[in-house]
Formats: structure tokens, sequence, C-alpha cells
């Protein structure tokens, strides 16, 4: 079932040593298959900079393969990523581990993936977040959402709650995915309320939450009182900044509420947890679909909002919310996916 990399013994234990004194963490769940003489299917993931507890999509990736784990009995691991640098060299010891499955999880792992599947095209590989702009190895699957639809989502609560009539998005890293998430919240703000302004920003970083914090204190003063992220650790200053400040946030990912119960008043939902659960499962019925892209939207109950919302909007609005949702879904209402369609739209 395993392919292993033609790595003499000593090399491997010199090059596993090295790498985790030297640059990432592991953990493993399910135990050590080859010592009990099983034959567990395994899956290691790679964490991008933010690291598995970055109460994100790192973690949401990390809760499925807890879940495979649980219902599927493959055994699972993670090697947390601390600088982008440690990409390659990670994937190369999820490699030596024997892994059947190694899963990339963030766009910024697309190098280092692609290369890998190149070098190595007997093994199985997944990323979250990417298609390689349509030219996908065959021995990868792509896991990407329609993060767009979910924010356009939150950005109705935003556009229907705020008070100022300013709101503010926290961008991590410039590119196509996360202008999905600042397209769907800015197109989502104008048609809850076409009065409310949106102030965007980017931190430049997805783990850099004393960036994250200074960016949503700026806003704050500027008059914003509702702020949503997608950047991943760096969002856990912008959370932090609107609680200091008595403001509102939105999360996203997952279900942030419990990081601040109080200030998160929704979470912009991408089941990351469901994409990775999937891929795995479609790897041990024999189904994994290398050199094709599997796509999560509101239809394939891969994004929404998230559940504790109703604790926290108000129940017309959350009304309204789910009856655009509605909407979506039956393609009455196309969310836009970039800025240059939300303004096209406005014009």
């Amino acid at each position: 079932m395993k392919f292993k990399k033609l790595l003499s013994l000593g090399l491997v234990t010199v090059l596993a040593s090295s790498m985790l004194v030297g640059c990432s963490s592991t953990k493993s769940e399910g135990g050590d298959a080859a010592a009990n003489g099983d034959d567990k299917m395994k899956v290691i993931m790679i964490t991008d900079v933010g690291g598995v507890n970055d109460q994100s999509f790192n973690q949401s990736a990390w809760e499925g393969l807890g879940r495979a784990k649980e219902e599927l009995g493959v055994e699972v691991d993670y090697i947390e990523s601390k600088q982008e640098s440690d990409y390659a060299t990670n994937i190369d010891m999820a490699l030596d581990q024997e892994a059947d499955l190694v899963i990339g999880i963030g766009y910024k792992l697309e190098k280092a993936i692609s290369e890998a599947a190149a070098t190595y095209p007997d093994n199985k590989f997944a990323i979250i977040d990417s298609d390689f702009g349509g030219n996908i190895p065959a021995n990868v699957n792509c896991i990407t959402f329609k993060a767009q639809e979910a924010s356009y989502l939150v950005g109705l609560v935003a556009g229907r709650v705020t008070e100022s009539k300013k709101v503010g998005f926290v961008g991590g890293m410039e590119g196509q995915l996360i202008e999905e998430f600042e397209a769907g919240f800015t197109a989502g703000v104008k048609a809850a309320n076409p009065e409310v302004e949106v102030l965007s920003q980017y931190a430049n970083n997805f783990a850099d939450p004393a960036k994250g914090k200074a960016i949503t204190n700026q806003m704050i003063a500027d008059g914003v009182d509702i702020v949503f992220h997608a950047a991943g650790d760096t969002g856990n200053g912008v959370i932090e900044a609107a609680k200091e400040a008595g403001k509102k946030a939105i999360g996203v990912d997952r279900d942030q509420n419990n990081v601040a119960p109080e200030t998160i008043i929704t979470s912009a939902i991408k089941r990351v947890d469901v994409g990775v659960y999937t891929t795995v499962k479609n790897l041990l019925d024999d189904k994994f679909e290398g050199g094709k892209v599997a796509t999560y939207g509101l239809n394939e109950d891969g994004v929404g909002i998230a559940e504790t919302t109703k604790e926290d909007v108000d129940p017309s609005v959350l009304e309204f919310v789910n009856e655009q949702g509605e909407k979506i879904k039956k393609g009455e209402i196309k969310v836009p996916s970039t800025m240059k369609e939300v303004e096209a739209a406005q014009n």
C-alpha cells in the first residue's frame, strides 16, 4: 500500500532527527502501524506557517483528519511549518514516514507540492485552496471552496447589523483566494445596505497577529464597528483588537465564536474538515482522483455561516440571510469572486 522513497535507513534517521530539531514539529494520532504489524493507511498534513492551532483552516483540516482517524481507522499526523522554506523539507519528511497521502494546507504550498508530485509520481498528494491554474499534476487532488459565497452571507449580516455604517475587511496575503473573501463580503454588505462603507487592508502575512491588531485598531479609529478577517493567525489580532475596543468581529473558516464569544457575531465557514475527510475516504475507497479539482460551495454544504450566529444576531436578520442563501443555491444570485466584478455590479 505504501510507496517508500529509496533512502537508506541511516539517512532517513539523520534527516528526520535534524528536521525535527530545526524547523518543524509533528504530532501523530492512531498509533504506530508498523510496530503493530498493521497496514493502516497513513495520511500526513503539512500546515502553513499559521500552525495547527491557528483557530482557522489549519485547525479545521486537522479536525477533518481526526474524524478520518475515528471513523475510517486511518493513521494521521501533521507537520508544522514555521516558515515557508520548511514546506519542501516537511513534505520530504512526510514521504520518509511512508505517508500514503500528503496534504498541503493552503495555496502557499503549491510550488512545493508540485515539485514533490513530479519527483515522486507514485505518491499521492492533495492541496487546499489551489488548482495550479488548471495545470494539475496527475497525482494531486485539489480541494477548493467557494469562499465568496460564505463571505457574502456574513457580509449581509454586517450590512444589516452595523450602526456606524462602516465595516472593515482584513486580508492575509493578497491573491486570488483572499480576494474571493473580500469580494463576497463587500458584495454582501452592499446588497444588505448600499450606504455602508467597506474599508479593506491586507497584512501581507498569515502569521502576524500584531499586524492584524494594528490594522484593526486603525480601522476602529476611522469609525469601523465590525471587522471581518480572512488572515489565518493574523486574524487573531483582529479579533483581539475588536474585543478590546468593544466592537464586533466576524470569524473565518471555522466557527470562531469560542475565541471571543462577546465579540464574534458570526463566522464565514469553509468546511476544510469536510474536504479533507472526503479526500481521505475517497483514497480509502479507491476513488482518489488525481489531476482534478473538488469544489465545495453552499450546494455541497462546504461553506456557510456559523451555527452560533443565531445566538448573536436578530432572527429577522438571520431569516434574511437564509433567504439570500437559498437564492445563491438556486442560481438566482451569482456571488462575485473578484473586486473587479464587485465594482462592475455597482456601476
